[in-house]
């Protein structure tokens, strides 16, 4: 792809170990993509075929599903197209997941619609080449019964070892709810799909929202709402966990097995209740810590206006909510005389892989959105310093890859000189280091 103007951009930056985060240089890794925060990995490290390369992935300006990679080791950058021409709406960006042999599949929808596909790399670690993207086709006659056709956002890839390298897939399916499949054949073919998540009595407006997160090992970790902000007065975040054919709150208890789903959000572990005071809620991330307890990214909006960040940890009993700091409003760029679509897009937070007690967010400092690395000492004491400053765009929407070091993380983020919708924007990647 060529250099073009534009006006969206994914920043790449590495993190040092030295005492000053210096910028190196800045080089264009792909000129055009954008995305969403609920299909992941969008982002990974590899395993298998390299133990160097970055790969990810967005949405392109003409609705183009691309990946791009770089090689942390010899400098190397890739780019290739997934699927020419899809939709301009940036929801289909790709997750991806690394297979042992080090060929990378990718998954990916057409928002709230018809299609949902997978693709594979043709090479091992190659993501210049594809092969064609192949649909899946969810089936289970009586939930369809019950929930209606299905009707496809978002894609969320796990593979577990700890169960043969079965391959799990989520997304919000079947009736706006949480729904998964599973593949013991590395996609070649599907289970019936299952609805996991569904408030009684069933609505059909009513969708809750999901961050996923493993460490490809035993558990598929879950932080969620009761729904949307827009349409929930008082969304709620919950968090529960999949290990073995089973659903558990964060004590270890169990709520239910595959067999006996969907269960309702209030049947797993309360994290935040909103209310009228401090808020409603929308979910950001989700990671581990060395104890494999819950660690969760969050944000309260007490009004449209106000966006606040809270960062839940769970200790073993109970969960320790801090409030980090106020972020601003949201950040599309809403056309003077309308009113914003999207009210409750925040800035975004991520948590850093492996190292839960920093995280990166995106919030609005005299009228831009800047970027923050954010370090807990102690219980509850946080301190920040700048990633970007002074900056002309807002920057926005931080992801940290799954699987990489955290001896030298790696965060990406989007620069907005246009966002008026998710349907309307343009973009160009870069990446930095220190």
């Amino acid at each position: 792809m060529g250099i073009k103007i534009s006006f969206f951009i994914i920043t790449l930056i590495f993190f040092g170990c030295t005492s000053q985060n210096r910028v190196k240089k800045v080089q264009i890794l792909d000129d055009d993509a954008a995305w969403c925060w609920f299909s992941d990995p969008r982002a990974i490290k590899l395993q298998y075929s390299s133990g160097s390369k970055i790969v990810a992935g967005g949405v392109t300006k003409n609705g183009s599903v691309v990946a791009f990679s770089f090689d942390m080791q010899n400098g190397g950058i890739e780019n290739g197209i997934i699927h020419s021409n899809l939709e301009i709406d940036d929801h289909n960006n790709p997750a991806f997941l690394e297979l042992p042999n080090g060929k990378i599949l990718s998954f990916y929808t057409r928002h709230h619609n018809n299609d949902l596909f997978m693709s594979k790399t043709i090479s091992p670690g190659d993501i210049t080449k594809w092969e064609g993207p192949r649909r899946i086709e969810i089936t289970n006659d009586e939930e369809e019964e019950l929930y209606g056709a299905p009707k496809y956002t978002y894609a969320n890839p796990v593979m577990l070892s700890d169960e043969k390298n079965r391959i799990f897939l989520f997304g919000r399916w079947m009736g706006f709810k949480p729904v998964m499949i599973w593949s013991d054949n590395q996609g070649k073919s599907w289970s019936k799909s299952r609805v996991v998540i569904c408030p009684q009595p069933f609505d059909p407006g009513n969708r809750p929202y999901v961050k996923y997160y493993s460490d490809g090992k035993s558990k598929i970790h879950m932080a969620f709402t009761d729904g949307h902000p827009r349409n929930e007065p008082f969304n709620s975040i919950y968090y529960a966990y999949y290990q073995k054919g089973s659903f558990f709150r964060a004590d270890g208890s169990l709520i239910c097995t595959i067999d006996s789903l969907p269960f309702e959000p209030s049947d797993a572990t309360l994290v935040y209740k909103g209310n009228s005071k401090e808020g409603r809620a929308w979910i950001y991330d989700i990671k581990i810590d060395d104890n494999d307890f819950p660690v969760i990214a969050y944000a309260r909006y007490p009004t449209e206006v106000d966006h606040i960040y809270h960062y839940a940890k769970f200790n073993g009993e109970n969960w320790e909510d801090n409030e980090l700091c106020h972020a601003g409003k949201w950040f599309p760029q809403t056309p003077e005389g309308e009113r914003e679509r999207e009210p409750h897009y925040s800035g975004g937070i991520t948590i850093s892989v492996g190292d839960v007690a920093t995280v990166f967010l995106s919030r609005e400092i005299d009228g831009v959105f800047e970027i923050q690395k954010w370090q807990k000492y102690g219980n509850s004491d946080w301190k920040f310093s700048p990633i970007t400053e002074n900056s002309d765009y807002d920057q926005v929407r931080p992801v940290v890859p799954w699987g990489i070091d955290h001896h030298a993380p790696v965060l990406l983020w989007m620069e907005n000189e246009k966002y008026v919708h998710y349907t309307n924007y343009s973009s160009k990647i870069k990446f930095t280091g220190f």
